[in-house]
């Protein structure tokens, strides 16, 4: 992105760089990422699911490509349970990061990270969220619970919220946040469902929001990611 009162961030559930075609292929992941031209981007599913959880997509070939990877304390990991964040430009600096248990049956976790940018200072909080209803209930609660305990600054939330409903479940359990409106993003070949999600928080605004559907999109992952171009107000 070029414009300095504009950032773009996108979220991209990377399937372990796993395609349709059951095919690992890191360089098709980095080929949709090329493609989204993004500033940030959360990722998910992006370390192997066995300890000690290697990257899945390797550090050395984002760091070719002139990415720049969030340290969230995994050895050998790309981010911290499957979550990571990257980021480039010159525009961009990160302030401090953290993460967050989640509650529930499957073990998951949500990440943090607070920048400076073009646009001013930015939490981002990636997340992927549980299979079971009652799960992504008690997931989104105790991250709203969390984000009550941080300083104000203008914050989004973004990931694989694994909700299929169209209805504003996920919404209503966190009225402080805006949801947009939800786009199919999987399956990546003939996309049905919205689990994709991004919400906003007070002080940043939305000017243009979407799914990248561009090939090598429609294989390199299940997931198509989604994206939004945000503006800073006030």
């Amino acid at each position: 992105m070029t414009d300095l009162s504009t950032l773009r961030l996108a979220s991209y559930n990377i399937q372990k760089c796993v395609g349709l075609d059951f095919r690992r292929q890191p360089q098709r992941i980095l080929q949709v990422l090329e493609g989204m031209q993004a500033d940030i981007v959360v990722l998910q599913e992006a370390d192997k699911r066995l300890p000690p959880r290697p990257a899945a997509l390797p550090h050395f070939m984002l760091d070719e490509a002139g990415w720049q990877i969030v340290d969230l304390g995994g050895a050998g990991s790309l981010g911290w349970h499957g979550n990571a964040v990257i980021w480039r430009g010159d525009r961009i600096t990160v302030r401090k990061t953290g993460h967050h248990e989640l509650p529930g049956l499957e073990p998951r976790g949500a990440v943090r990270v607070e920048f400076d940018t073009q646009i001013g200072p930015l939490r981002v909080m990636g997340m992927h969220l549980g299979l079971l209803p009652a799960s992504r209930r008690r997931q989104i609660t105790h991250i709203r619970r969390c984000d009550a305990d941080l300083d104000h600054m203008p914050t989004v939330w973004a990931g694989d919220f694994n909700e299929w409903s169209r209805h504003p479940v996920l919404d209503n359990l966190a009225p402080e946040m805006r949801f947009l409106p939800p786009m199919p993003s999987f399956p990546a070949a003939q996309p049905l469902g919205a689990l994709d999600r991004i919400a906003l928080g007070q002080g940043v605004d939305a000017t243009a929001h979407g799914v990248h559907g561009a090939r090598p999109a429609h294989i390199a992952s299940d997931h198509l990611p989604i994206w939004v171009d945000l503006q800073r107000l006030g």
